[in-house]
């Protein structure tokens, strides 16, 4: 009798021991070893010079990491969660959700016009052909109708042609703070269709500049390229919005991601300029189809000349500029995954995070739609067998990519630096979320199942 007790006992141990041993554990996918052969084939293949992969569940645990890494290119080199790598657009998310802050505060609305604080912009215009034309709408029309898959903007010569010099009208309803989430503002890159537009805003070389109020100063001598609150179109619209956080906080951008989000939220792997303890990766580029360094002023999306990282620079690009660690930009997602709250601290409301990852804009495309900068996938990824529907995702110049599944409760970072990448590489994060998610849907079907 003694004996089968202490049996029933060693075996509950067992049971118990078990149950503990999974819970703190947590399974992700079954055959990891696939998606790390699938970041090695695009270093192996010349796409990338190297990808670092990090996947954690809301709570903060670690459920999948990996790091491919072309030796010859970067000898001695290792990449983990607290490696650095500039984020370029991955800045938009956490601009907006500061500024999202503010009006919960009432420090600003939605509504505001953004010459109420930043009255250089009052009397900007805007750029149309003869006939009234916005140049957005005509390089929309071109790319859907003459060229229904173009990739990036480039400069086009007959567009630029036909419509430089442009005309000037100043007949708009005023710019908003939501024009400027929304990508409806009309600011621009130096990467649209029209070559006169894209050589003013590099002769600004506003990245040379070494505070904000000089980059507004020279901001307020462009045209727009869309009449506000109307169409949208990527651009420095989110770095403008940043600029309209400090005029009303009185307060630098950088202040603000310190008080409001680092130091209360607890995120160590997010900032605006280097220290001298960061060592930054080069750029890499595959412009001829073989990998190299880029070349200077290849990365020319705001101009020739690329960001300041440097400490003693004050001006701060809400859209484009931060530096970021694959631990600390997952850390920021679980935030939005927790809708608004992580470590302890509320950052914003849920309703505010909901707004985040609601319909706002491209709501006619068939792969999904646009939040406030996020994009939200539809059943379309489902059908190809790309991921899910109902992601939300965004990512970087230099080919960094980020999604968050709210289903799952995961959030999943792909980092790199590479500008121009080859004809093989272009699928890379379709095959990577194809892969994860094949996976996770077996799993989920052998556990409906049994």
């Amino acid at each position: 009798m003694k004996k089968s007790k202490t049996i029933l006992i060693l075996l509950l141990v067992s049971f118990f021991t078990s149950c503990a041993t999974k819970q703190n554990t947590p399974i992700f996918i079954s055959e990891p070893e696939k998606v790390d052969s699938l970041l090695e084939s695009y270093v192996d293949n010349g796409s990338f010079p190297m990808l670092y992969m990090r996947i954690e569940n809301k709570n903060g645990e670690l459920l999948y990491e990996h790091q491919a890494i072309n030796q010859s290119l970067l000898p001695n080199t290792q990449i983990n969660g607290d490696s650095w790598f500039r984020i370029w657009s991955m800045s938009k998310i956490i601009t907006i959700s500061l500024v999202l802050d503010l009006v919960e505060e009432g420090t600003l609305s939605l509504t505001d016009p953004v010459s109420k604080f930043i009255p250089e912009f009052s009397d900007l215009k805007i750029a149309v052909n003869k006939d009234g034309k916005t140049l957005a709408e005509i390089s929309k029309d071109y790319f859907s109708k003459e060229n229904p898959e173009p990739g990036p903007y480039v400069n086009n010569p007959n567009l630029s042609k036909e419509n430089c010099p442009w005309y000037l009208t100043d007949r708009f309803d005023p710019m908003t703070i939501i024009d400027l989430i929304n990508h409806q503002a009309g600011f621009y890159y130096a990467t649209t269709p029209f070559t006169c537009l894209n050589q003013q805003l590099d002769a600004l070389n506003i990245n040379s500049l070494n505070t904000n109020e000089e980059v507004i100063q020279k901001l307020a001598t462009l045209p727009l390229i869309v009449r506000p609150g109307g169409m949208d179109f990527y651009g420095l619209n989110t770095t403008v919005l940043g600029f309209v956080a400090e005029r009303a906080t009185g307060k630098t951008l950088n202040q603000l991601l310190e008080e409001r989000i680092k130091i209360p939220l607890k995120i160590k792997g997010l900032r605006y300029k280097k220290t001298p303890q960061i060592n930054l990766f080069p750029v890499y580029s595959a412009m001829e189809s073989d990998l190299r360094l880029a070349n200077e002023g290849e990365l020319d999306i705001m101009g020739r000349q690329t960001i300041n990282y440097n400490p003693d620079n004050e001006s701060f690009f809400g859209g484009e500029g931060m530096l970021g660690t694959a631990n600390g930009y997952a850390d920021f997602l679980r935030m939005l995954l927790n809708h608004g709250e992580l470590n302890g601290h509320r950052f914003l409301e849920k309703s505010t995070v909901q707004e985040i990852y609601a319909p706002h804009t491209q709501l006619d495309n068939e792969w999904g739609y646009n939040g406030y900068n996020l994009w939200v996938s539809s059943k379309k990824e489902l059908e190809m067998g790309t991921g899910d529907e109902g992601l939300w995702s965004g990512g970087g110049y230099e080919q960094t990519h980020f999604w968050v599944d709210p289903k799952r409760d995961f959030v999943a970072v792909i980092m790199t630096q590479m500008f121009a990448v080859p004809p093989q590489g272009y699928d890379r994060n379709q095959k990577i979320r194809g892969e994860i998610y094949k996976q996770l849907f077996a799993q989920e079907k052998r556990n409906h199942l049994k």
